[in-house]
């Protein structure tokens, strides 16, 4: 993971060890597997549950760039609670005063395409997807928007944004 590198002194002695670190290491980190993250699911309403559904997610940071993606498959124990949908961010979004918009995708019955949202400062994102097939308007994702999810159903999120730190 890259980090913040360091302030050279004027007349410092550099070794092969702050070399390695300053150089190789930064260049190395921004060419590693990307880091797996379990996202928490939430809702503005009652808490969804994914049972023995799979929730996974995985990122990669350069600096405060953030690369990130997350998958959720429902089981056929999942709990769909109420309310709009949220997911857990592995890092803090920037303050930066502007809302990101990633990618956002519902397997269902049918494949719905929609955008994934992140606010300034949030610590989640939120997924909006069409309305209904005769409605494309976009909405936050429910358990019955756009389509009432069931066992096997889908949601793919893929974004980059600034965090915080």
């Amino acid at each position: 993971m890259t980090f913040t590198p360091r302030t050279w002194v004027v007349g410092e002695v550099v070794s092969a060890a702050i070399m390695n670190q300053e150089i190789r290491d930064q260049f190395n980190s921004m060419f590693a597997a990307w880091t797996p993250y379990t996202p928490t699911w939430t809702s503005s309403g009652t808490a969804p549950n994914i049972g023995n559904g799979t929730l996974t997610g995985r990122y990669q940071k350069y600096g405060r760039t953030v690369l990130c993606e997350i998958n959720m498959v429902a089981g056929s124990t999942s709990t769909y609670g109420t309310g709009n949908y949220n997911w857990l961010l592995p890092a803090q979004a920037a303050n930066a005063g502007i809302s990101v918009v990633g990618s956002a995708q519902l397997l269902g019955s049918a494949r719905w395409n929609g955008a994934i949202v992140i606010s300034p400062n949030a610590s989640n994102c939120s997924a909006f997807l069409p309305v209904a097939s005769n409605d494309t308007r976009s909405n936050f994702m429910t358990p019955t928007v756009p389509e009432t999810l069931a066992a096997g159903a889908q949601v793919r999120l893929t974004f980059t944004y600034e965090s915080a730190t």
